[in-house]
């Protein structure tokens, strides 16, 4: 049986901004404010990223706006959240990161059976020249397609 998922937030400028490799589900430690803001759409990726503290993972920069019908305790809208993953993902997270140099980004959260789940992935940067393949080669396929969607005459 396939699982409903229903994507919240995507971070699209980490697939621009970064070659992204081995992902992984894990939770996220919210309070009852911010999963209410999270399913209005009231959430950024933009800019975060994940550290490891004392073999607990946590989101930094990750914004979810103040929910609209709160009250005097509203979440603060940038404060930095756990995330939920077992030890050995943990280690072997933070010891992928540190051998090759990269970092951990998160790409998108989402709901699954009713709890909020975020994806994050190990990520090395794109130098200029990199980011100018990428879309000349999207560029390229689109012409291709366009082409064949044309019955093969290119204009």
């Amino acid at each position: 049986m396939e699982e409903k998922i229903k994507v919240l937030v995507n971070n699209k400028k980490a697939f621009y901004d970064y070659f992204l490799e081995d992902f992984l589900e894990c939770g996220i430690e919210l309070k009852g404010s911010e999963i209410k803001s999270i399913r209005k759409n009231g959430a950024s990726l933009h800019d975060s990223y994940i550290v490891i503290r004392n073999g607990e993972a946590y989101i930094l920069n990750m914004h979810i706006t103040p929910y609209e019908h709160g009250n005097i305790f509203n979440h603060e809208p940038d404060r930095t959240r756990k995330l939920l993953m077992h030890k050995k993902e943990i280690s072997k997270f933070f010891r992928k990161a540190k051998e090759q140099a990269m970092t951990i980004v998160p790409t998108k959260v989402y709901l699954k059976r009713g709890k909020a789940k975020i994806e994050i992935a190990l990520a090395k940067g794109k130098k200029k020249y990199d980011k100018r393949d990428v879309e000349k080669t999207k560029e390229d396929k689109r012409t291709i397609d366009k082409a064949l969607k044309s019955g093969g005459r290119y204009q």
